[in-house]
């Protein structure tokens, strides 16, 4: 069996590890760890688990941060560079070794390279690239998907992804195309797989599915669409759609399953908690809508690794505490294992196994 330990970031001074043990199905509470302002994003390294990476969601300029973990659920602070902008919501690393940082506040963003095995950041020659708004509104850039060799951007507030690549030295970066989504649903985050892109909208709580257009610019329509919200919501219900997972299929998960975050921001809560709804994407058709006892669920996590694949982590971003469930039925399901109702209100995990952990 196998031991996790999962850091959780929000909009807090601080990050805080819990132990899951797959043994057990104890979820238990491992240390707090000071850092900067809204450390609001979590993301591991794509090579290292024990290297993470976390934004400061701080205005009027926000931060990247790197640190290591450690197998007691400790962090070591390791580098920091300015985001170039205001309020940055999300960090994805690259293939290419660079990070990136979408600013959601100042509709920009930077793609960082790094050094020293990416413990540490050179932003000598990164170019903030600076996505245009829509008239009288406001870019909103929510994440950044790599794929082949540009990157797509969810505006959320400019209703397009934009598409942008590298153009000199690493770090340099602009926009090359866009891909044009209706007007006011907000493309939030997406994933890209068998080259169909799948993108979660918050305020039209809309998922769907389009052939990657040819590149650089374009458009394709929607080969399929579907609400994310559960059909017995409580009416007057209002909801933001936040997260959107689907993972490349394995041997454990051959077909894959679109995970979704629906977050009730209403003032009509549901005693039931929000839910995850999982989707088929073949027709976007929906298999489950799994209600968890968590309000104002925003990001969700698979774990990494042969391990990790078969557990998703859901907090609540204002109550509820944290829930563990085990993928089932191939993915089509998620079963309980493990609860934390105390714990604290949290927007981001990252799960990372300890050590070998196999006893």
């Amino acid at each position: 069996m196998v031991k996790f330990t999962i850091y959780t970031g929000g909009y807090t001074s601080f990050i805080v590890s819990y132990l899951f043990d797959t043994q057990t199905s104890a979820l238990t509470y491992l240390d707090t760890i000071p850092t900067t302002a809204n450390p609001s994003w979590l993301t591991p390294h794509l090579t290292n688990p024990n290297i993470i990476y976390a934004v400061n969601e701080l205005g009027p300029v926000g931060a990247l941060q790197a640190y290591a973990t450690s197998p007691s659920g400790g962090l070591t602070f390791l580098n920091e560079v300015s985001s170039g902008g205001n309020g940055p919501a999300f960090c994805a690393p690259l293939s290419t070794g660079q990070v990136a940082i979408m600013n959601y506040g100042s509709g920009n963003g930077e793609i960082i390279p790094t050094v020293n095995d990416g413990t540490g950041f050179d932003n000598s020659t990164s170019v903030l690239v600076t996505f245009a708004p829509p008239p009288g509104g406001a870019s909103n850039p929510h994440m950044a998907w790599e794929y082949k060799n540009e990157v797509f951007i969810p505006d959320l507030g400019g209703d397009k992804l934009w598409r942008i690549g590298q153009t000199g030295a690493p770090g340099n970066f602009s926009i090359h195309g866009f891909i044009e989504h209706p007007k006011g649903t907000g493309p939030r985050h997406m994933s890209i797989l068998d080259d169909y892109i799948y993108v979660i909208h918050e305020t039209a709580n809309l998922i769907t599915k389009q052939a990657v257009p040819v590149y650089p610019n374009g458009t394709s329509p929607f080969v399929a669409n579907a609400t994310s919200l559960p059909a017995d919501r409580p009416a007057n219900s209002t909801f933001a759609a936040a997260e959107l997972i689907l993972r490349e299929p394995t041997a454990a998960y051959p077909h894959p399953y679109i995970y979704v975050s629906n977050r009730n921001i209403g003032t009509t809560p549901d005693p039931r908690g929000d839910t995850i709804g999982i989707f088929d994407p073949t027709g976007l058709k929906v298999v489950n809508q799994v209600y968890t006892g968590l309000v104002n669920i925003r990001g969700m996590a698979l774990g990494v690794g042969e391990a990790g694949q078969a557990y998703l982590v859901a907090m609540g971003a204002v109550s509820g505490g944290m829930v563990i469930y085990k993928r089932t039925e191939g993915g089509a399901a998620l079963e309980e294992v493990a609860r934390n109702s105390s714990a604290v209100a949290r927007t981001a995990s990252v799960m990372v196994q300890v050590g070998d952990s196999v006893y």
